[in-house]
């Protein structure tokens, strides 16, 4: 109950921190991306994190899958990283719908002459609307890397400085390259950490039930 309660005031926390920042903050940051930071290009590389983890991934799952069929018991370390893979997979799926289900337009005009903020004056949220030209919301970027990073907080706590270097690193390549609104990021964080974190709950509650000789578990562990 504790955990549920935890995840519901980060929930009340997120809607608030969306509105705020919908209201606010959205489009004058827009406005100063597209003004005076998106040409340094340091901003795009920045977002690149995702698109590493993603194909690593898919590696992962398919390898340790195929480990898992000779029956040998799995590491920590790839019990992890498959958690890691069925966690951002959960977490794409929900993405899209939640996507879908929005309808936000993007701050730029990047892909198939889409309505934007900037270009358009186009600004807000059209539900079920469809098409690529309103996906912008939550940010798909931001959910990958906060999934992966929150099953690695919570696995390998000795580097979380490193975890939370990297998510800010995306975030602020994706707001300042002009990517998205910071409400997108928001809640694409709340989205990528809430997948991760119920990953890792899902997986004690299995481990601390099921033990390899069927007998019930009685202790506590992270993925091993």
């Amino acid at each position: 109950m504790i955990g549920l309660r935890i995840w519901s005031i980060g929930l009340l926390g997120t809607v608030a921190a969306v509105i705020a920042s919908y209201l606010w903050l959205d489009r004058p940051l827009a406005h100063l991306a597209h003004d005076a930071i998106a040409p340094f290009h340091l901003f795009d590389k920045l977002t690149l994190v995702p698109d590493a983890i993603v194909p690593i991934a898919v590696v992962a799952i398919a390898a340790i899958g195929l480990r898992g069929l000779t029956g040998k018991p799995l590491s920590r370390l790839q019990s992890v990283l498959l958690l890691c893979g069925l966690s951002l997979a959960a977490a794409d799926i929900v993405k899209i719908q939640l996507k879908y289900a929005f309808g936000r337009t993007w701050p730029e005009t990047w892909i198939r002459n889409n309505p934007s903020f900037i270009r358009d004056n186009v600004y807000g949220f059209f539900p079920f609307h469809g098409g690529a030209g309103y996906d912008s919301f939550p940010s798909g970027h931001t959910t990958a890397v906060c999934t992966v990073m929150t099953v690695l907080w919570l696995c390998y706590p000795r580097y979380r400085a490193l975890y939370a270097l990297a998510v800010a690193a995306v975030a602020l390549g994706l707001v300042g390259a002009d990517f998205h609104f910071l409400s997108d990021v928001i809640a694409g964080a709340f989205l990528g950490t809430s997948v991760g974190w119920i990953s890792v709950s899902l997986w004690e509650i299995a481990a601390r039930r099921v033990r390899p000789d069927g007998e019930t578990a009685a202790k506590t562990d992270r993925p091993t």
